[in-house]
């Protein structure tokens, strides 16, 4: 397969999380045609209404390679030059998507068995795709999951804790904010003392970190808020228990905390030959929750372009990768790990 012309057809097909299933389709048919001449098998995984995985398998999976077809808004079409092929879902992880595939192809054509292609939802939002994967286990030892690593193996990952802080207050009018009680002044009040906290620090993944993503509330300028709230995302290097103690302590009551998410920090496998980094972000690999075997975590691109308006990802690096995945899977499916 052309490794720049398939990236090219998945970005074209807009695939916002909650809305995958025409890109599901294409990789459904893409990998049935591969199945139907190959001896494989081939199936939609359904997570909800209108929303599937895509799963190929070549005898009973030892190595299962794997990564997400769902991308962030605003979409955006393919195009390309000499170096990059652009567009959104291009290194994350439209064209990890598609080397995967053709590192398959490579294996199959080599005689190698016992092989995975694990597609899933949801990874951009609440990883849906990848909790109903790990329902549905196959009994892969080794599962390669995809994000841009610019084609390094990553050592380890951070985790992700989310919080909804939320305000509440007394409406009023704001020429006699007396009477009132602004929610709006509470949150900023409490964010100033979150963003004051310690953080825990790793020696092989860093410091922690907060972000303050969203801040909402109020209702007009002349009236004084009875509701605000913001979201929080603390990026974990450990146990998460102490930034959850740290949180309460400092807001004391004073607003409502509500924990949305925890994704726990990793430690992950390394293979000898294969150059290593550690990674700031989450993945799906603790919602698979070892159910498809130990997790290795590699792909082309780079983060650092992902979910911006200049996503792309090199062409070099794509061929790369597509060397990269037969020649770790292949040292997988021999037991050299």
């Amino acid at each position: 397969m052309d490794a720049f012309a398939l990236t090219r057809s998945l970005i074209d097909i807009e695939s916002i999380t909650g809305q995958e299933k025409a890109v599901g389709e294409y990789v459904f048919a893409l990998l049935s045609r591969l199945a139907a001449s190959t001896g494989g098998a081939v199936e939609r995984m359904t997570v909800g209404p209108e929303r599937f995985n895509v799963l190929a398998t070549w005898g009973t999976p030892v190595v299962t390679l794997s990564t997400h077809f769902d991308t962030v808004p605003p979409f955006f079409p393919s195009s390309e030059d000499e170096e990059f092929v652009r567009g959104r879902g291009s290194c994350d992880a439209k064209g990890i998507l598609a080397a995967m595939v053709c590192a398959v192809e490579r294996l199959l054509d080599e005689g190698r068995r016992n092989l995975g292609l694990l597609f899933v939802v949801g990874e951009e939002k609440d990883s849906l795709g990848a909790l109903t994967a790990r329902e549905h286990p196959r009994g892969a030892k080794f599962v390669i999951n995809g994000e841009p690593t610019e084609n390094k193996l990553a050592i380890g990952s951070k985790g992700a804790l989310r919080f909804v802080v939320t305000a509440k207050g007394r409406l009023a009018h704001s020429a006699y904010p007396e009477l009132g009680d602004s929610a709006i002044e509470k949150l900023l009040d409490a964010l100033n003392a979150v963003r004051k906290l310690p953080l825990p620090t790793d020696e092989v993944l860093g410091k922690s970190t907060l972000n303050i993503g969203t801040i909402s509330g109020g209702r007009a300028p002349n009236v004084i808020a009875d509701e605000a709230r913001a979201d929080l995302m603390f990026r974990t290097v450990g146990d998460p228990e102490p930034i959850r103690a740290a949180l309460r302590e400092a807001l004391n009551g004073r607003v409502e905390i509500e924990e949305a998410l925890h994704t726990p920090a990793l430690q992950m496998e390394t293979v000898s030959g294969f150059a290593t980094t550690v990674v700031a972000y989450t993945t799906d690999i603790p919602n698979f929750g070892g159910a498809w075997g130990k997790p290795l975590l590699i792909g082309p691109g780079s983060i650092l372009l992902a979910h911006t308006a200049e996503e792309r990802i090199p062409k070099a690096q794509l061929l790369e990768a597509i060397e990269i995945y037969t020649r770790l899977a292949a040292r997988l499916l021999g037991g050299a790990a």
